[in-house]
């Protein structure tokens, strides 16, 4: 009975993906056309954010360009910002960047 030689299989090219988990954000961002105090009660009706939240978010929007207003899965985030472009605001969803 003669040896036999061992076979050489091929390895799958498996690649995981090891980067984590990141949320997904909606973003609103400044515009010329809505009042402060619109987007404030925007922020206020469509998130529950009592007011103080909502006024500094505004601020936020008005002084910076753009805030982060919610985040989590891509589809809450997309639901979100439909929502938002219901109201007249400039919205966006884009994932996280840790």
């Amino acid at each position: 009975m003669g040896t036999t030689a061992p076979v050489e299989l091929e390895r799958p090219d498996v690649h995981q993906d090891v980067r984590p988990d990141l949320p997904w954000l909606a973003i609103v961002w400044n515009d010329p056309v809505n009042l402060m105090s619109y987007v404030t009660y925007v922020f206020q009706t469509v998130f529950g954010y009592p007011k103080s939240k909502a006024e500094k978010l505004m601020l936020d929007v008005h002084h910076k360009g753009r805030a982060v207003v919610a985040s989590g899965t891509r589809e809450e985030m997309e639901r979100d910002v439909q929502i938002l472009h219901g109201y007249g605001l400039w919205a966006t969803v884009q994932q996280d960047k840790a």
